[in-house]
């Protein structure tokens, strides 16, 4: 949303895209400090719990085979879909679910976040320009 936003308010066509790339960029960290530090902590009250298991079983069961067939390349094009249900906190609860290495884990999901970013620039500019 926020790629479309900017260029909507005439903010500047590349300050718009590094914005929004570096702010998705911030989620992975944040979201494996929650998810190793905060989670287990939240994950005592029955309410908190059984909302994280439906979550980690829509997750596996969804692009789950996917992103473990393909490891790095799968959670890339799982992050790159710009489509609900995926992108960088969808990538980083799949990362930490299937255990995928933090590091490779973290360029995954920046590679995936650029690209998505990318298309959702392109596909806005253009759409703009009247020619999409």
């Amino acid at each position: 949303m926020g790629i479309p936003y900017g260029l909507l308010h005439g903010v500047n066509i590349y300050l718009v895209l590094g914005v929004c790339f570096l702010a998705n960029v911030l989620v992975f960290p944040i979201m494996m400090f929650f998810l190793n530090t905060v989670n287990k902590s939240l994950l005592r009250w029955h309410f908190y719990k059984k909302s994280a298991l439906y979550i980690a079983r829509r997750a596996k069961t969804g692009s789950g085979d996917k992103i473990r067939k393909y490891g790095f390349y799968g959670l890339i094009f799982f992050v790159m879909l710009p489509v609900p249900g995926t992108g960088v906190y969808a990538g980083s609860i799949a990362s930490y679910l299937f255990k995928i290495e933090r590091k490779k884990a973290f360029v995954a999901n920046t590679i995936g976040i650029f690209l998505s970013s990318l298309i959702v620039w392109v596909t806005t500019l253009l759409t703009m320009k009247g020619m999409a």
